[in-house]
């Protein structure tokens, strides 16, 4: 069974799964689809993509010169892609055993915090 991602990288595979980006637009859309609750700070993200290029779930998709900057784009590789989706099925298998604990098999609650009376 594969290790738990992080989650910074589990935000930036979901970030990059949605399309290439360059890294501030990876921060933006992290922000985006987390509602704000998770903030990746430029150091943080860019070892972290160094990281995952070399561990091949990334991969750089072009250069740019922005402003006299090399801007650099990108993508999710396939074996990123499929990372992302074992994590993913990991996590709906933890939720799904954390509701049970909560709730009982086959139950769900009647409103969102509230155990079933």
């Amino acid at each position: 069974m594969p290790k738990a991602m992080r989650e910074p990288t589990f935000w930036i595979l979901t970030a990059l799964a949605g399309g290439t980006q360059h890294g501030y637009g990876v921060i933006q859309q992290v922000s985006h689809l987390t509602d704000g609750q998770v903030t990746l700070l430029a150091g943080t993200l860019y070892a972290a993509l160094d990281r995952l290029a070399a561990e091949g779930l990334v991969e750089i998709d072009r250069e740019e010169i922005v402003d006299g900057r090399t801007r650099r784009y990108y993508r999710l590789s396939s074996g990123g892609r499929t990372a992302l989706a074992d994590e993913t099925e990991r996590l709906q298998r933890n939720a799904k055993t954390a509701r049970q604990q909560l709730y009982g098999p086959g139950t769900a609650p009647a409103r969102e915090g509230l155990s079933p009376a």
